[in-house]
């Protein structure tokens, strides 16, 4: 956290002295970090010094994760060296494979992203991840690569024990991109489609400081293992208004049914004052990049989905304009993040959980950079319940 002693210090008559922010902290800044920004009237967002769309269009998902581990891209020989270390790393622990079953049956609906949090959590025991606060920077890192490298395994995992299939272990010789699509169907993706999720999960993996990444840098600032801050994150992201959206807006086509019916279900939807899910975003105020570049390997792939999506985004935009004029919405990335996946054959109750494969990384990225400050991030909130202190009845 940025050092401003003025923030802390009393006053003269020995009362605290406190600071307003606006709810939400929105447009506060609280620290300072060197693993990328968002320049959301720009419409633009980087990770560290480089675009993440090109990142996105010219780099493999393991050159991106080395640059968020070590502040540059890599080599060809320090790629491939970092590819066969996380490869050893994606394996889940026997101990924690062993719990998966009756983790990811509990419950009448699938919740991969709670099964997540339970088996992390596991990992940090079965591996000895030790609090941060306790750790040298090697182990750190170290943390930091397990807990990643496995976190895709585990999801995939819990997905085909819910359907009452085997696991499947990852192979060495696919990349990340490659390996999530094998271990969720059994199937060797296509180029195209590897290529496709590559491009979604690189431009995932970072977001500015969102709800979930500050819920890992709060955790991290406590000391706490590289596990539990990332199972911090994770509660943050399960909410449908920042993770767990992907499929929503996929269903809000399924609910339009038909090309000749979107006008009238998006008046109905505008005039009730309800939300579009897929459109607008807390931070950018132009077209989202990501979602940019997702419309385009749509459009790539093809087909009456992806007909009906453009034209619904269209029909939004033009009623928008229509009925509420000066309300600027445009797409985010969970609309098109929806119609790449399920060209791809993700399952649908995997998009969010195909989301947290990359966003890992980055929530990682972000606890090795708080673990560096030794200040516990402690703010207040005002209290204006009843007058204290009053006898107890």
């Amino acid at each position: 956290m940025t050092n401003s002693s003025e923030m802390t210090s009393g006053r003269a008559d020995g009362r605290d002295t406190f600071i307003e922010v606006p709810r939400g902290l929105k447009n506060v800044i609280v620290t300072e970090t060197t693993l990328g920004d968002v320049q959301g009237s720009a419409g633009f967002y980087h990770y560290r010094q480089y675009s993440a769309i090109e990142l996105a269009q010219q780099c493999s998902f393991d050159d991106v994760w080395f640059l968020f581990v070590h502040g540059r891209l890599p080599d060809a020989a320090e790629l491939e060296g970092f590819r066969a270390e996380i490869a050893t790393l994606r394996e889940i622990p026997a101990d924690v494979a062993a719990v998966l079953p009756a983790i990811a049956t509990t419950g009448p609906k699938f919740a991969p992203l709670s099964g997540l949090s339970a088996a992390l959590s596991l990992v940090a025991v079965a591996a000895d991840l030790p609090p941060v606060y306790d750790a040298d920077p090697a182990l750190r890192r170290h943390s930091a690569l397990v807990v990643s490298a496995v976190s895709p395994t585990i999801l995939a995992a819990l997905y085909r024990l819910r359907q009452g299939a085997d696991p499947i272990a990852p192979r060495k010789d696919l990349t990340s991109a490659e390996n999530w699509l094998y271990m969720i169907s059994g199937e060797i993706p296509t180029p195209a489609t590897a290529a496709a999720i590559e491009k979604y999960l690189i431009s995932t993996v970072d977001h500015g400081f969102n709800a979930s990444t500050f819920a890992a840098r709060v955790a991290t600032s406590t000391g706490a293992n590289v596990a539990a801050a990332v199972v911090a994150a994770i509660g943050a992201f399960s909410g449908p208004l920042h993770g767990g959206a992907p499929d929503r807006a996929l269903e809000l086509l399924d609910e339009i049914g038909s090309p000749e019916a979107i006008d009238d279900w998006v008046r109905g939807r505008i005039l009730a004052g309800e939300r579009i899910m897929g459109f607008g975003h807390a931070v950018y105020r132009t077209e989202d990049p990501r979602a940019r570049m997702l419309r385009e390997i749509a459009r790539s792939m093809g087909g009456d989905l992806v007909e009906f999506a453009t034209t619904a985004e269209r029909r939004v935009l033009d009623l928008l304009a229509e009925l509420k004029p000066g309300r600027t919405l445009p797409v985010n990335v969970e609309y098109y993040a929806g119609v790449v996946m399920e060209l791809c054959g993700v399952p649908r109750s995997m998009f969010t959980p195909t989301f947290a494969t990359s966003r890992v990384v980055g929530w990682c990225a972000n606890i090795l950079e708080q673990a560096e400050d030794p200040r516990i991030i402690r703010p207040s909130a005002r209290y204006v319940g009843p007058p204290a202190p009053q006898p107890i009845p």
